[in-house]
């Protein structure tokens, strides 16, 4: 059986992480992708370390349940070969800058006059509209100038550059992956295409949220651990004796409550929910001083029965062999094409009626089904 996106076609002319890994999820889905690829540029997946089996794990990882096409869309006939090849697809993904597919003759317009059931999804730094539409950027930039980097990280040294691409993924790859579904709801409806225009800037700007709401609204400008989640209440990480880290999210008063006693500071309890910042920044102290007396390994045991919100902070590795992801089906075996398979992250979204993780996304390094035109 296959996925619940089996019925679509997606041709795809993005590169590195948004687009690739937008059209990922879509594959991942069921969706038949097909990878356009500039024969003479590189990729920097493809090449970007580490390798496993002589490939990037980036590039297997990004491009794996995809078909790909060797065509360099600058010289004569690529347009004629991109415009055969719409006909016959649902969804366009690229992310290029504004105005470069156009200039390439297979822009939205051009590609809609062959098929007006087209759905264009366009991903880029700061969408397709403004005067920073033209301008480079990376994660950081669009992290930044959406204020999420403002109040994220420590008071004393400034914003954290964070482990994972919070923009390019949350913001570029699972809204166009959004956006692109309500198209297909659409054209369902209304038998039109649709044009999608993604900004990371602005998914990014979507995803301050709550602390949005309370500047926006409520007149509260955010700063690092000034809020109750960024570090300004006892919600925080805190340092083991063996230099590892514990989470402690123990905001409602049940969990508090539980909490304290569970380290016997029980006294402290009445002021978890203290909006004084004197109170928190003296129950920081206490559990700072608390967790330090044990490495993560006993906290680990003396809360593993404890309904508290506390949980230690795991390396990927070790978060790959927990119980809960494992149960889940969040590490999976993806075949490399010789018949050996290779650990990858599964799929996060569970349907009732879809076939086992492996068997629907299938191989990895679809070098069989490479093609070069």
């Amino acid at each position: 059986m296959a996925g619940p996106l089996t019925s679509l076609k997606v041709l795809d002319f993005s590169t590195l992480l948004p687009g690739p890994y937008a059209t990922m999820l879509l594959a991942d889905m069921g969706a038949d992708v097909l990878r356009v690829e500039a024969p003479d540029r590189v990729d920097l997946t493809r090449v970007m370390p580490p390798h496993d089996a002589g490939v990037s794990t980036a590039h297997g990882f990004l491009n794996r349940g995809k078909k790909s096409l060797g065509l360099n869309l600058k010289e004569p006939g690529s347009r004629e070969k991109v415009l055969e090849l719409v006909k016959d697809h649902d969804i366009v993904i690229e992310q290029f800058r504004p105005g470069v597919m156009d200039r390439l003759g297979i822009g939205y317009e051009a590609l809609k006059a062959v098929n007006p059931r087209l759905i264009y999804c366009s991903i880029t730094g700061y969408g397709q509209t403004g005067p920073y539409k033209d301008r480079a950027g990376h994660d950081i930039n669009y992290l930044s100038l959406a204020g999420v980097s403002s109040h994220c990280g420590r008071a004393d040294s400034g914003p954290p550059p964070m482990g994972i691409q919070i923009a390019d993924v949350a913001g570029g790859s699972h809204h166009a992956v959004m956006g692109i579904l309500a198209a297909v709801i659409h054209r369902q409806q209304t038998g039109e295409g649709q044009f999608v225009d993604i900004s990371m800037t602005d998914a990014a700007f979507a995803l301050n949220a709550m602390a949005g709401a309370a500047c926006l609204a409520g007149g509260q400008e955010q700063k690092p651990e000034r809020a109750l989640l960024n570090g300004g209440s006892f919600y925080d990480y805190y340092q083991t004796r063996d230099g590892r880290w514990l989470s402690v999210g123990s905001l409602e008063p049940q969990f508090a409550s539980r909490l304290f006693h569970t380290l016997g500071i029980s006294e402290v309890t009445s002021l978890a929910m203290s909006q004084n910042p004197e109170h928190q920044q003296h129950l920081k102290a206490v559990l700072k001083e608390k967790i330090a007396e044990k490495p993560l390994a006993e906290w680990q045991e003396i809360f593993a029965d404890e309904d508290a919100c506390v949980e230690p902070v795991l390396t990927i590795s070790e978060a790959a062999e927990h119980p809960q992801l494992k149960a889940r089906d969040m590490v999976i075996g993806v075949d490399r094409g010789d018949g050996t398979q290779q650990p990858q992250i599964g799929f996060p979204i569970k349907f009732e009626k879809t076939p086992s993780e492996t068997s629907r996304i299938g191989k990895m390094l679809g070098a069989d089904n490479d093609r070069f035109l």
